[in-house]
Order: structure tokens, then sequence, then C-alpha cells
């Protein structure tokens, strides 16, 4: 299952587990859409292809809940 990171690892800006508008690695790495395109949907950390993240419904949360450890680190 998908973590579901909090946050953009390059921004730091707020991705929503529930909302679209992540990109993601086969590792996870999270992005934004203007970092995924400003890194031209190439992962800085592993070089793999950035894929557009699935939402998770908000009503699963609590069964399932995305995590809350944050990436950023300015």
């Amino acid at each position: 299952m998908l973590e579901m990171r909090p946050d953009c690892e390059k921004c730091g800006t707020d991705l929503p587990a529930e909302r679209p508008g992540a990109f993601i690695c086969s590792f996870e790495c999270t992005f934004c859409v203007p970092c995924a395109e400003a890194l031209d949907d190439i992962c800085p950390n592993c070089g793999g292809e950035l894929m557009d993240r699935p939402t998770r419904a908000k009503a699963l949360h609590e069964k399932y809940p995305p995590s809350t450890e944050r990436k950023f680190t300015s």
C-alpha cells in the first residue's frame, strides 16, 4: 500500500492524499506538479520516472491512514 506522503520533497507544498496533484517514483519520492515539471518528470533521488500518484478516498483514511512524516528539508 502506498504511504501517501503529505508533502513535496522539493518545495514542501502540502499534498493531501485525497486530492490529485502529486507525482511519485517507484520508491514513493513525492513531488507537486510544478516541481515534477521542473524536474522533467525524473526523480532527483533515484533517476526513476515520476508518475501521477493515485488518490485515497477520505473515507478510507481512518482504516488506511496516509503518512504524516514530512520529507521536505528546506
